[in-house]
């Protein structure tokens, strides 16, 4: 195990995770809000806002898949010390963290069937930026249209296409988070 594992965790724990467990509950919630999410200091390449949802929702129950970069020594070991996460293949990955391009394709993770819904994939994507501006987001918990700048509007549309099935995705870059619920409905900008 590399040093780095035993570093970077919450200072305190308690109060830490309860405000990034809101935070990342507000973003799911509110799709197209971007909040600050910190907390944690992961292993690069891993964001600040991408280690701090790992140990907010990861445990010893939650298969992860690191895709691309992410897939690395340090960075498993930061996850498993911090969390007791398991590491899966995309086919089995409760949680899935990388770049867009790496965790493709998209059809390669669970997206859950009609009697458990909820057991599709959450994925997690660095991001270069995030903003609001970009592709045009309604749906649950936006009142009139919402904005985001997301990497593939038309295999997001597709995903909220099958919905209740289907996956669930957080944004970050750096210490912020966006988040888009299967149930949102995408339009191209």
């Amino acid at each position: 195990m590399h040093a780095t594992a035993l570093t970077g965790g919450f200072a305190e724990a308690p109060q830490d995770a309860a405000r990034a467990f809101r935070a990342v509950m507000n973003v799911m919630a509110r799709p197209g809000l971007i909040e600050v999410l910190t907390g944690a200091e992961p292993p690069a390449p891993m964001s600040r806002a991408a280690g701090t949802l790992a140990l907010t929702l990861l445990d010893g129950n939650t298969p992860v898949h690191l895709a691309g970069a992410l897939d690395c020594p340090d960075l498993r070991d930061w996850i498993t010390f911090h969390t007791g996460a398991p590491f899966a293949g995309r086919e089995h990955a409760a949680f899935a963290f990388g770049e867009w391009d790496d965790l493709l394709p998209l059809n390669g993770y669970p997206i859950g069937n009609p009697e458990y819904p909820d057991r599709g994939t959450t994925l997690v994507v660095e991001m270069p930026a995030l903003e609001t501006t970009g592709a045009t987001l309604r749906g649950p918990g936006i009142k009139d249209t919402a904005a985001l700048n997301l990497p593939d509007p038309a295999a997001l549309q597709a995903n909220a296409m099958q919905f209740p099935l289907g996956l669930d995705f957080f944004f970050t870059c750096g210490d912020r988070i966006a988040a888009l619920p299967r149930s949102t409905k995408v339009e191209a900008a």
